[in-house]
């Protein structure tokens, strides 16, 4: 007698191997258990646009950093024929263009992505030198010690003092603040006044992220040391604090676009977001290379499209084992009912069986006609395969003139699976008559619906897909099954008369 165990050694290596890689996944990369658990990745796209007047052109723009509440994934630029590089200055991160010579209109794209990340780790340096001299006027410098006096006299830190300056400019009935605003914008006004006192202040710009804005322009924010770390301020409304859908750009203060050899220049943004795994919460997690990582997503999106159907076909495997071995369920055909389950999920459940009766009935009616021919089992195949296309383009085209859309996906049964299935059941019917036709196809679609209900689950997707050890557990599982010899659910009743007394 062969000795079972290697076979349990087998087993039990493949659901080590599978839990081990699925944790590995989990603790390292940071792939969720379950589907809900994700986060928000900001795609934003800055447009840079001015006319160039036939000289050298070098073209500086502000680029965003890894910030609060934000990780810095990627980052990209489109300049066709420019020289283009990302460099770290002392003005923070920038991007440049350079060209020799350019005329026209001018277009330039930068592309970066943001995680949603409250574990981000940010510069949060103190500002270097002291505070720059500010030059007013007489009667702007007489309003503005009346500003800072009143100020002063209601807040106690710099914090405060900023709060209070905000609150000034935004009372229309304030002279003196009417005076400084003359000639100032509101934030060089308060970066101004915090300079007089001693503060350092700088003007960011804060972009509100909106999922599906184009064309969307940066506003204005201050940003004021409190002598620990800066703190994010908004000169229209007072509110104190980065939000959660702001990201601020210009992290260092500096000027947010600078262009030589052109005019007109502007920039403007397009943002869209979508939700990731937090497996890329940093890019250094996000590794290609490394083997144990192993993972659909490093594949092109198009073949990740396709193997995230795929890797639900083991499910309905081990469904249809289970029903066959354990339940004792009879189906036409071992796999025929997962294939079937697969065309459920994109035609839809009662779209789909409505389409299977129609397609099999009728196959088996022109079947029967067949059958009466003699013909050779090859030629009627593929005379039942010709009759199936037919069948389908004809309801397909029928349910289109009566308005009925959801019938144009019954396209996406198997044509091949479909056309064995009508032979198979023609053939029980002959030999065993019509009631094992029916118990058998019904069989069949019970299991076709199970197995669309199984791949269906959100929870089941996203197992399958994100974690390439579930496959060796779902192995081991059906070699277990397979293992099994004894009596089926369905033959208890059948075997019923042989325990009782």
């Amino acid at each position: 007698m062969t000795s079972r165990i290697p076979f349990y050694f087998l087993v039990t290596l493949l659901i080590i191997a599978g839990v081990g890689l699925s944790q590995y996944r989990h603790e390292v990369y940071g792939v969720p258990w379950t589907p809900g658990e994700k986060r928000a990745l900001w795609e934003l796209e800055a447009r840079v646009e001015f006319d160039a007047i036939g000289d050298p052109v070098k073209v500086s723009m502000a680029a965003p950093e890894t910030q609060k509440g934000f990780t810095l994934i990627d980052e990209s630029t489109s300049s066709p024929g420019y020289g283009v590089a990302l460099i770290d200055t002392d003005k923070g991160r920038r991007a440049e263009w350079s060209i020799r010579e350019a005329t026209g209109k001018q277009i330039l794209y930068y592309k970066t992505q943001m995680l949603v990340d409250d574990q981000a780790q940010f510069d949060q340096s103190p500002p270097k030198g002291e505070t720059a001299a500010v030059s007013l006027d007489n009667p702007q410098q007489t309003a503005a010690t009346a500003l800072l006096d009143q100020a002063r006299t209601l807040s106690s830190d710099n914090l405060t003092l900023t709060r209070e300056l905000i609150k000034q400019f935004n009372d229309k009935q304030n002279q003196n603040a009417s005076l400084l605003l003359n000639n100032l914008s509101r934030e060089d006004a308060i970066i101004s006044l915090l300079s007089l006192e001693g503060i350092h202040a700088r003007m960011v710009g804060g972009l509100v992220l909106e999922d599906g804005r184009r064309r969307q322009s940066i506003n204005p924010l201050v940003e004021v040391w409190n002598g620990e770390q800066w703190l994010l301020f908004d000169p229209q409304t007072g509110e104190e604090g980065k939000p959660e859908d702001v990201l601020v750009w210009n992290q260092k203060g500096h000027s947010m676009l600078d262009v030589v050899g052109g005019r007109n220049s502007n920039v403007s943004f397009s943002i869209i977001a979508q939700d990731i795994t937090p497996q890329r919460a940093t890019s250094e997690k996000v590794k290609a290379e490394d083997l144990l990582n192993f993972s659909i997503h490093s594949l092109p999106v198009e073949e990740q499209a396709m193997f995230k159907t795929i890797m639900l076909v083991p499910i309905g495997a081990l469904i249809v084992v289970f029903l066959r071995v354990i339940i004792g369920l009879k189906t036409s055909g071992t796999f025929m009912p997962v294939l079937i389950a697969v065309a459920f999920v994109q035609t839809q459940l009662v779209t789909g069986i409505i389409g299977f009766l129609l397609i099999v009935g009728t196959g088996l009616i022109i079947r029967s006609y067949l059958s009466k021919l003699n013909l050779l089992l090859v030629a009627r195949i593929s005379a039942v395969i010709i009759t199936v296309i037919m069948i389908i383009s004809v309801f397909t085209v029928v349910a289109f003139k009566i308005g009925l859309v959801e019938g144009l996906t019954i396209t996406f049964f198997p044509m091949i699976i479909l056309s064995w299935t009508i032979e198979r059941m023609s053939i029980l019917w002959e030999e065993e008559g019509a009631k094992e036709v029916f118990i058998q196809g019904g069989g069949s679609l019970l299991t076709a619906i199970l197995v669309y209900l199984a791949m269906t689950s959100e929870v089941i997707r996203h197992l399958t897909f994100n974690f390439i050890g579930v496959q060796l557990i779902i192995l081991a599982v059906i070699l277990m099954l397979g293992n099994y010899t004894g009596y089926r659910l369905s033959e208890l009743r059948r075997f019923k008369p042989l325990t009782e007394d």
